[in-house]
């Protein structure tokens, strides 16, 4: 299980827009998103929904690579006996 937090943050003038989410939580956030922009009381429009929530559908969680995938030594070059 990740346990990251993604974060996506709007700045807009003297305003900020901050967004915290897991990656389980992905749904929750594109809703939350719609639920600004339909508040007349904020500067945060449907366009900054959109926006933002193509960021949210296209974040991938980075997972580390497999120790498998390391390589165990490195392949230098070996000496030859011309």
């Amino acid at each position: 299980m990740n346990d990251d937090i993604n974060v996506l943050a709007l700045v807009k003038g003297r305003e900020r827009y901050i967004f915290l989410y897991e990656d389980s939580q992905k749904a929750e956030a594109l809703r939350m998103l719609g639920r600004f922009a339909s508040n007349p009381e904020l500067s945060f429009t449907w366009y900054d929904a959109a926006v933002l929530s193509q960021k949210v559908r296209n974040s991938t969680p980075v997972a580390p690579p497999a120790l498998n995938d390391i390589p165990r030594r490195m392949n230098l070059p070996q000496a030859s006996d011309d």
